[in-house]
């Protein structure tokens, strides 16, 4: 999956990368030309006394130097700017990918592991991309020109050229070897950490209301603790590598000074050839080391990899149609055709064989006791979920043949957990409706019955919301989402329990504000409050995910047992009727 993709997301980036390895090259091919240049100063130079050859040679290496600083620095920035554009491309791949899930595959993730994969895991390959432009373009050309120049330089000492490199290579493999499992383990466990520290934040008024902080601190500190162990872990093996590294580098120092002393006594070798032998064994266990290092990250980002490609390998279950079918007519009729729902893997399913239609100019109201299916239901008009039997149209067209854009541009959702981004009251009104003005958006708060506590706050309409809208109460989170619906002025309206937060007063005025301007659009309400949908033009019951009961609030009374239960359990037959 590695390979894959980088293939794709560097694509772009060709011109780049070729400029990286022609400035590495040049950049590699000066640096090993400097020992030559210093050999034959102590040889040529130094021995003779001839301080003309030192000063010219000497002017040479500083013009090879500046050459080799050049071609370095203009290679980082090269490779940074592809490393960076990289990482940037497969960020949007992910949100664009994420962004077309359903819930289903949503759920199937975790939003904490869907943002550690688009944060962290990008990170990582991109900080792989970044070291392969600096070290691993490098490493392969230091190396074979560095064995070049110190066979050049003295063939008698190769064999520990032939000893060294191996015996770093092994120390080293071994090492990475324990480590990549733990990079695999690593990964987890900061999911976990994510997915608990996400969880304590969001429901952090849940916990002190119990006061389980306590609880809650011994749980982070688990998942923290097993994510310090696996990391200590690896950390430990890593910290290895720089002392092995330098042992064998300090080894292969003395080896070639005591081995090339007595080439030297001998006849065999000049002092700087020496001295440049040396610095080229350097130089390829240095190209080793920066090789190996590489190796390290190779893993991690292979694992990163491959929980990147899964979400990019992931299709929506809900997808567009490969010829969407525009419908003859807008009028914005809904009709469940023997509608049926399963979660993947569930005993039974959540809907089974739902037949209703919603008509424009008239409310259907859906209600039925927890875990009937109600959100489940609403949730198949605009697609949130795919029915799983049967099917879900709007105007005769089955919604899994029609362009998703066009489907969700003629829906107004409010859903049963309404949400506000981080803004202000006028950017979250206009979500669905950019271009609204400010007299839409104050009316349809006067009918979302918001425009009082909107002009109590600092600002009116530019007042600031956070994230998720905690800055206000449920209540006027659920009359901003509303009025944000209703500043689309939608054919078909879609209210998920959407009045449960609002006392009854304002749940009425609220109502009699919606009828006027739904009064030709199609309104379907989900409720657990028999007085909000009384007034009904059609009230559907759902008992264990299946349809027990249609018609108005009367006539269920008299034929619904299930209705009837419903309606005793929240306040007498005689009061509602």
């Amino acid at each position: 999956m590695l390979i894959r993709l980088l293939r794709e997301y560097l694509r772009p980036y060709r011109r780049p990368l070729v400029a990286v390895v022609v400035l590495q090259f040049v950049g590699t091919m000066a640096a090993l030309y400097l020992p030559s240049l210093n050999a034959a100063i102590i040889d040529q130079g130094i021995a003779r006394g001839d301080t003309g050859y030192i000063v010219t040679t000497g002017g040479w290496m500083l013009l090879v130097t500046l050459v080799q600083i050049v071609c370095s620095v203009a290679a980082v920035w090269y490779g940074a700017r592809t490393g960076m554009g990289f990482g940037a491309d497969v960020r949007a791949a992910l949100f664009h990918r994420v962004g077309g899930f359903s819930a289903r595959e949503v759920n199937r993730f975790g939003a904490p592991s869907l943002i550690t994969r688009t944060t962290n895991d990008v990170q990582q390959v991109q900080m792989l991309v970044l070291l392969s432009c600096t070290m691993l373009v490098t490493a392969p050309i230091m190396c074979v020109g560095g064995v070049f120049m110190a066979l050049r330089e003295d063939v008698g000492l190769s064999w520990l050229v032939a000893v060294c490199v191996p015996v770093l290579v092994v120390a080293i493999g071994l090492i990475i070897v324990r480590m990549v499992p733990r990079f695999r383990v690593m990964q987890v466990r900061i999911d976990a950490v994510n997915r608990v520290l996400r969880e304590q934040i969001t429901g952090i008024r849940v916990v002190r209301a119990f006061v389980r902080e306590p609880v809650e601190t011994e749980r982070f500190a688990r998942a923290n603790h097993d994510l310090t162990d696996v990391a200590t872990s690896a950390g430990r093996l890593q910290a290895l590598i720089f002392p092995v590294v330098m042992l064998v580098l300090n080894v292969s120092s003395v080896a070639v000074l005591w081995f090339g002393a007595e080439r030297i006594d001998a006849g065999q070798m000049q002092i700087g050839a020496l001295t440049a032998f040396l610095q080229y064994l350097l130089q390829i266990l240095m190209a080793v080391m920066m090789a190996t290092f590489m190796a390290i990250m190779i893993p991690r980002a292979a694992v990163c990899a491959d929980r990147i490609g899964e979400v990019l390998d992931t299709d929506s279950s809900v997808g567009p149609p490969r010829k969407a079918v525009v419908p003859e007519r807008t009028d914005g009729v809904v009709e469940f055709v023997g509608a049926g729902f399963r979660y993947p893997g569930a005993a039974a399913p959540v809907l089974s064989d739902v037949s209703v239609t919603a008509l424009p100019g008239q409310t259907t109201a859906v209600i039925g006791s927890t875990g009937a299916g109600k959100t489940t239901l609403l949730s198949l008009v605009p697609r949130l979920f795919d029915v799983t039997a049967g099917a879900v149209t709007v105007d005769g067209v089955d919604v899994r043949e029609m362009d998703p854009e066009v489907l969700w541009s003629r829906i107004g959702l409010v859903p049963q957990r309404p949400y506000l981004f981080t803004g202000t009251v006028a950017s979250n009104l206009r979500y669905g409706e950019p271009d609204a003005t400010d007299d839409d958006l104050w009316s349809a708060l006067e009918i979302a019955q918001g425009a009082d506590f909107v002009r109590g706050m600092e600002g009116g309409l530019d007042a600031p919301i956070s994230q998720g809208g905690t800055n206000v109460s449920g209540g006027q989170r659920q009359r901003l989402a509303i009025a944000r619906a209703l500043v689309r002025r939608p054919e078909i309206y879609l209210f998920d329990d959407s009045f449960s937060a609002l006392d009854l007063a304002t749940d009425a005025r609220l109502r009699a504000a919606l009828k006027p301007v739904t009064a030709a659009a199609t309104v379907v309400i989900v409720a657990q409050r028999v007085s909000t949908i009384a007034d009904a033009d059609r009230i559907v019951v759902l008992e264990d995910g299946a349809v027990v009961g249609v018609g108005r609030h009367e006539e269920l009374l008299e034929t619904c047992p299930t209705y009837v239960e419903i309606v005793q359990s929240q306040l007498s037959v005689e009061a509602v009727a």
